[in-house]
């Protein structure tokens, strides 16, 4: 691989990608999901899941794990999780398989509760893609991505007060990225442009 001045990675397959997707499965994350649309409930409620386990830990470690994620909270179906009950607490305590986080897996179910009761106000995704900013960033190097922006300050305000925990400004930013509600794909990265939201 090579790593040119604009700071993306070219990879055997003679692709741009930013350094953290050149291999396994980041790349292959990178590559088919991350930055692409979700606008489906259950897929964001995997998401904020996923991203509030993944505070204080690796983006690797979550993906590594998120079949047994899967298993373990319903395919991450809200309604299912809502009706999850103290002894579903102690089965995910006691799951290797995902990270083991009392008040991260309370939290899950307590923010599939929050979604039930978002349906009667417009519903999560409503909710979630109103925090669009007008314009995408456009950066070149990974030292210009933010971590966090006025948008993700206020949905992170706005969710917490909806009753969701774990949904801090800079987990609401990786959101953001990840679900395409902005494209932080380095400019010469071969992904930028490619979520069909954001006119080039």
């Amino acid at each position: 691989m090579t790593e040119p001045n604009d700071g993306v990675v070219i990879g055997e397959d003679g692709l741009a990608r930013p350094a953290w997707a050149a291999d396994g499965l980041l790349r292959e994350y990178y590559d088919t999901e991350w930055g692409m649309p979700i606008r489906d409930e259950r897929g964001l409620f995997e998401r904020i899941a996923l991203e509030g386990f993944q505070a204080g830990l690796s983006w690797a470690t979550v993906l590594r794990k998120r079949p047994a994620f899967r298993a373990g909270f319903a395919d991450f179906d809200p309604d299912a999780v809502a009706a999850f009950d103290e002894g579903d607490v102690e089965r995910l305590m006691a799951d290797a398989g995902i990270i083991r986080n009392r008040q991260k897996i309370e939290a899950t179910i307590g923010n599939a509760r929050a979604v039930q009761d978002l349906r009667a106000d417009g519903g999560l995704v409503d909710l979630v893609w109103s925090f669009r900013p007008e314009r995408t960033p456009a950066p070149r190097t990974m030292a210009e991505v933010a971590a966090t922006s006025p948008e993700s300050v206020a949905l992170s305000k706005e969710l917490r007060r909806r009753g969701f925990r774990f949904v801090g400004p800079t987990t609401m930013y990786a959101l953001m990225q990840a679900v395409g509600i902005v494209d932080d794909h380095l400019v010469d990265s071969h992904r930028r442009g490619s979520s069909g939201v954001w006119a080039e």
